[in-house]
């Protein structure tokens, strides 16, 4: 063979998927010296999609500190392409692994919000971060505690005397003005909303861009799950300018709308820590928010395919930031530009912890079926409990997969995981040699 292309997911609580990549890279090399090795780690949006994009693509990780879920202030990571396009991770600031205990009604997505702010700054010769770590006006929480903390809230809005100044925008940068140059600022954003904390409708990170939420009384709160009911106004003046000039791809790999029975409150929030009764609520609070911005804008999000993705995320993201929504891992795909890789390729090497049925809807796997077209799409897991009658099917398509952990326990190949994933690659290239189901 002249020519494999690597492309793996995480073998989840194991092995990333660099990490993946790098030992089937090792073993193809060794039985096969003279082969083009294409590594190309792969994400499905969720968490490790940062890591796996720029180790495909090139370019660089910054940090920023922002507000976890929870409010405490913690460092997560952005990447910049070679190509100096964005890659943001919500559950790098907001996903259900930064926060202390599950907060199923408070949680937030404000550092998503400040991850962007962060990467705005950022350039091909800028190494610029964001430091915040305050609310700009007050959290509402739920509770008799509500009344006195309104009181001394800012009074914004329609109503309640003369309205303040609007404030300057900010500077839009390089390449943006009337006389502008090359632009040096990044303003190609790629969004991956997997593995999110949040029900909040992307409230949060929108307060952080410079949207304001105002109550009844006109004043101006960062909404949550819980409160999401008391947002009677949505003021878009003040967002951050930079933010209208810049292009924003969502990946996203479910159709759930933003509320209902299938919505992002009763098929999501569970997992998240919600009982039935904060279900019922957050499904009433999004519902709220869906129908406040379509009656002060004229657009309806709340039922488009995604809008449920990442507590409601996607409805915020397209409303707020005009983001398309975009399958994660074709985005994925296009980003590390697989299908020019693709010609001249004689094996597609895959793999992920875990082949199940949900391996064929909308994860990595399902993304490389798609494109593979001739080529023969080999795939590793740590472990297989996908029925024999869906691998049969998979085989009559062309897909060959070996199992990681096959003769040992699940425990010692979490043990020694990449000791089992040399042993799986060292058969995929013997059985490639021999000719053998490939």
């Amino acid at each position: 063979m002249k020519k494999i292309i690597v492309a793996p997911d995480s073998f989840k609580g194991s092995l990333s998927a660099k990490q993946v990549a790098d030992i089937i890279s090792v073993e193809i090399m060794a039985s096969n010296p003279g082969c083009a090795v294409v590594k190309m780690p792969i994400a499905d949006g969720g968490e490790g999609s940062v890591e796996a994009i720029i180790a495909a693509t090139g370019g660089r990780i910054e940090e920023a500190s922002v507000l976890s879920p929870d409010g405490r202030k913690i460092t997560a990571g952005f990447g910049i392409t070679t190509n100096g396009q964005a890659v943001i991770e919500m559950a790098q600031s907001s996903g259900i692994t930064r926060q202390i205990g599950l907060h199923p009604m408070t949680s937030s997505t404000y550092g998503f919000g400040q991850l962007i702010l962060s990467a705005l700054e950022s350039g091909p010769e800028s190494g610029l971060g964001l430091e915040q770590g305050l609310w700009p006006w007050p959290r509402l929480e739920p509770g008799p505690e509500l009344e006195p903390e309104l009181e001394s809230g800012p009074r914004l809005g329609l109503g309640l005397g003369p309205e303040p100044e609007p404030e300057s925008g900010p500077d839009l940068g390089p390449g943006l003005g009337p006389e502008s140059g090359p632009i040096l600022r990044l303003r190609d954003f790629f969004l991956c909303i997997g593995g999110s904390a949040t029900t909040d409708g992307g409230c949060g990170m929108a307060a952080a861009l410079g949207v304001k939420f105002l109550d009844s009384r006109g004043d101006c709160f960062v909404p949550c799950g819980a409160t999401l009911e008391r947002v009677s106004r949505i003021d878009m003046s003040g967002i951050d300018k930079r933010v209208l000039a810049s292009d924003f791809t969502v990946m996203c790999d479910v159709d759930n709308p933003l509320y209902g029975p299938s919505g992002a409150a009763y098929i999501y929030a569970p997992q998240k820590g919600a009982d039935p009764a904060q279900v019922q609520a957050l499904d009433r609070g999004l519902r709220h928010l869906g129908d406040v911005f379509a009656q002060t804008f004229g657009s309806d999000y709340a039922n488009i395919p995604g809008a449920g993705a990442a507590g409601g995320l996607g409805f915020g993201c397209m409303a707020m930031l005009n983001a398309r929504l975009e399958s994660g891992i074709d985005a994925i795909l296009d980003l590390c530009e697989f299908d020019k890789h693709l010609a001249g390729s004689d094996l597609i090497i895959t793999g992920e912890g875990r082949l199940d049925a949900q391996s064929f809807s909308g994860k990595v796997l399902s993304g490389i079926l798609r494109r593979a077209g001739d080529v023969p799409v080999v795939s590793i897991c740590g472990a297989c409990d996908a029925e024999e009658s869906l691998l049969n099917l998979l085989r009559e398509h062309g897909l060959t997969f070996f199992e990681a952990s096959k003769g040992i326990s699940v425990e010692e190949s979490l043990r020694n995981p990449e000791k089992y994933l040399k042993r799986a690659a060292t058969e995929v290239m013997v059985s490639s040699a021999q000719g053998i189901n490939l």
